[in-house]
């Protein structure tokens, strides 16, 4: 009678197979007669020594908190098993089925379960030869240092309750109820507490809600007032992590019910609050913070003109259909490294929306770089240490001014760790392929023009967002 795990491999698409798990009932018996041994040494029963309570008193107390322990275990060990065996390298957590979470563990009743990875796909790697990057070159002139003080000022402003009409930066939280066209539930979700504010005039209007990016959320939010009801409709982007939105029809009603207008604090206020003392040192602080993005945006940029080389000189196929579960990942590791840039959060959820937004296409390139710079750190041998996860906790926490174990437990029970992890080999990965490149410097408005152009070029791929 077999007493070990099996496994039946099938390829249910490019980079992706299915593994279809049985653990017999033979090693489930026995792993459950282990596990009762193993509570029965170590459990206090009143009017029982220690190891000595009957198996039965202890299935009856404690059997649910054993089997549940013991169904994971036995999953975690045949995944394990599996994965050696067969020789595949997954580059995510497995998607398991629905039906392993209700499973119960008996004897005599084998465990049958399947679960769905990405594994590293089989790619010729070009030679990192004959790279040439740009190197966007600028500085931090008076605008960005003006830009910056006022965004200061508003970040350690003085806010008010208004009930209207809304302006310019005005902040509202209301009652978000969101529809989505043909979906299963009615609504599809609703938010007691949802948060909009009116777009920034450089932001031409654009803004972001519970995620989704508006191009006219101004028009539809400037001079209504707390009361109002306020429509808001678009088209659920082609990549989002939840499937079941994308190309769908979505409006989402909101009605404020509280609202403030924040008026920004004066430099000097400022630099008290910061414990900066006179101006010309909060200039000159905000200057070297400014001067260290910078920097950041710069290598950031030659990474993604290394990523890009790369894309141009590597081909293999990917899954027809990209999970929801591949678009998170992507969605994280771009919040990860924003995070890192020391940007705020209102910016981060603004940057996030326009890339749910970027086209199928964009985010397939995302995708098949990923697999590239994961065979690539693959082949080089690189890897990330717990001393470079926790230098780039302290890092983002020193940005957002908080404790890098205030940051450590937020990564931790948002399930980013992971993620963050996999940015770092991605950037130590690009750095290797930036060690051998031709680099030539650009001045940064040349650098801009080129930018503006390649997302002109983006959103021209993007469907029209319907719009209320």
């Amino acid at each position: 009678m077999a007493t070990e795990s099996t496994v039946v491999v099938e390829n249910i698409g490019p980079a992706r197979k299915r593994l279809k798990i049985t653990i017999p009932a033979a090693m489930v018996d026995e792993r459950l007669t282990e596990a009762y041994a193993s509570a029965r040494s170590e459990v206090n029963i009143p009017g029982f020594r220690r190891g000595s309570a009957p198996i039965g008193l202890i299935e009856k107390r404690f059997g649910a908190s054993i089997m549940e322990d013991l169904r994971r275990r036995l999953l975690t060990d045949a995944y394990s098993k599996a994965l050696q065996d067969h020789k595949l390298q997954p580059v995510s957590d497995p998607e398991v089925d629905e039906t392993a979470a209700d499973m119960e563990v008996k004897r005599g009743k084998a465990i049958e379960v399947s679960m769905d990875i990405e594994i590293i796909p089989e790619i010729a790697l070009p030679k990192l030869e004959d790279v040439e990057v740009s190197r966007p070159v600028a500085e931090v002139d008076e605008k960005y240092l003006a830009d910056e003080i006022r965004r200061l000022g508003y970040r350690f402003g003085t806010p008010a309750r208004i009930d209207g009409p809304f302006q310019t930066l005005d902040r509202m939280v209301g009652k978000a109820t969101v529809r989505v066209k043909g979906a299963k539930q009615d609504p599809y979700f609703e938010a007691a507490e949802c948060l909009i504010v009116v777009p920034d005039v450089e932001d031409e209007g654009k803004g972001q809600v519970l995620g989704l990016m508006f191009d006219d959320l101004s028009k539809h939010v400037t001079g209504k007032k707390v009361g109002d009801a306020i429509v808001l409709k678009t088209t659920g982007p082609e990549v989002h992590e939840r499937e079941d939105i994308r190309g769908a029809e979505i409006t989402v009603e909101f009605t404020p019910t509280q609202a403030e207008r924040i008026t920004p604090a004066e430099p000097a206020a400022v630099a008290e609050t910061l414990g900066l003392g006179a101006v010309e040192n909060l200039r000159e602080q905000v200057k070297l913070s400014l001067e260290s993005r910078r920097d950041q945006e710069q290598r950031a940029a030659m990474r993604e003109q290394a990523a890009e080389w790369l894309l141009e000189k590597v081909t293999f196929d990917l899954p027809e259909k990209m999970s929801g579960a591949q678009v998170a990942r992507n969605i994280e590791m771009q919040r990860i490294q924003l995070q890192q840039q020391g940007l705020e959060e209102a910016q981060i959820e603004h940057r996030l929306a326009e890339i749910r937004g970027a086209s199928e296409e964009d985010t397939r390139k995302r995708l098949r770089a990923f697999f590239i710079l994961a065979r690539l750190a693959q082949d080089l041998g690189i890897d990330v240490s717990d001393a470079e996860l926790n230098a780039s906790i302290v890092q983002m926490a020193r940005t957002r001014g908080t404790r890098p174990d205030q940051v450590r437990t937020e990564l931790q029970q948002n399930g980013r760790l992971n993620e963050m992890a996999l940015s770092i080999r991605e950037a130590k990965t690009l750095d290797r392929v930036l060690a051998k490149a031709k680099v030539t410097d650009v001045p940064a408005e040349d650098w801009n023009k080129i930018v503006a152009e390649k997302q002109k070029a983006a959103a021209s791929r993007v469907a029209p967002k319907k719009k209320g």
